[in-house]
């Protein structure tokens, strides 16, 4: 799969990500999927199998009335893409860690996509 292709896999699961279309983001993902999102050096989730995503997905749905994914850097090698993103979302809910419903959350972090049989097959979102 060339290049292009990959970037353009990624920027479309980012635009269903931002437009909270939990479809969208499965269109390119590959049955196998595995999604790890990484914190401080530590993997606090790993999800299996694009149903198990999917669960999830729809899951994080109620968390966030908006959000929104910001490339800043995209970084492509071996069958890899790595973006840098800028992320804003607002909490629809109060959250243990003092996040409170209506607060604006922003990070930065980055996602790393790899890819399998034309399709994402993994996923570590990093913050």
């Amino acid at each position: 799969m060339d290049v292009a292709k990959q970037k353009q896999l990624v920027q479309d699961y980012i635009e269903a990500y931002n437009r909270l279309d939990v479809d969208g983001m499965l269109r390119h993902l590959h049955e196998e999927v595995v999604f790890r999102n990484v914190s401080n050096g530590e993997v606090n989730l790993t999800l299996t199998g694009k149903e198990a995503f999917r669960q999830q997905a729809q899951q994080a749905l109620q968390y966030f009335t908006q959000r929104e994914q910001r490339v800043t850097e995209w970084q492509v090698a071996d069958s890899r893409v790595e973006v840098l993103l800028d992320y804003t979302a607002v909490a629809a809910m109060d959250f243990p860690n003092g996040l409170k419903a209506g607060d604006t959350l922003q990070l930065q972090g980055k996602s790393v996509f790899q890819f399998a049989d034309g399709l994402i097959i993994s996923i570590d979102d990093i913050s």
